[in-house]
């Protein structure tokens, strides 16, 4: 059974920092590429950032380039999001997904792609 548990999530004034963490478990972890998505209420979910499976490379959502940092450690079966300079419109429900697919060198964006989700943790940007 796989299971992914995401953690961080909290209030923080606008221009502060937050780090989610996600650990996954019932899965080869390091074999396949993760991604963080994110949901606001009222809106639809939306893609943020995704790593392949090796960590190599790295994909993002154009408004949140600079300022979030996707990463993982394969030792602690988790991948990490890590925010910076956040704004009121970062605020959402922030979740992780494993990637359907083992050995995607580059991650992709399209929410299909995914098939395991976490829960979520709320992120709370006051301006």
């Amino acid at each position: 059974q796989v299971q992914l548990v995401e953690s961080g999530g909290g209030l923080v004034q606008a221009g502060g920092s937050l780090r989610l963490s996600c650990v996954v478990s019932g899965r080869d972890f390091s074999l396949y590429g993760m991604a963080w998505f994110r949901q606001a209420p009222g809106k639809e979910r939306e893609f943020v950032a995704a790593i392949s499976w090796t960590g190599s490379n790295t994909a993002y959502k154009e408004s949140v380039k600079g300022r979030f940092t996707i990463s993982r450690d394969n030792a602690k079966t988790t991948v990490y999001l890590q925010m910076n300079s956040l704004k009121p419109e970062d605020t959402a429900v922030y979740l992780c997904a494993v990637d359907k697919r083992i050995f995607r060198d580059y991650p992709s964006g399209a929410f299909g792609d995914y098939n395991y989700w976490g829960q979520g943790t709320q992120v709370t940007v006051s301006s």
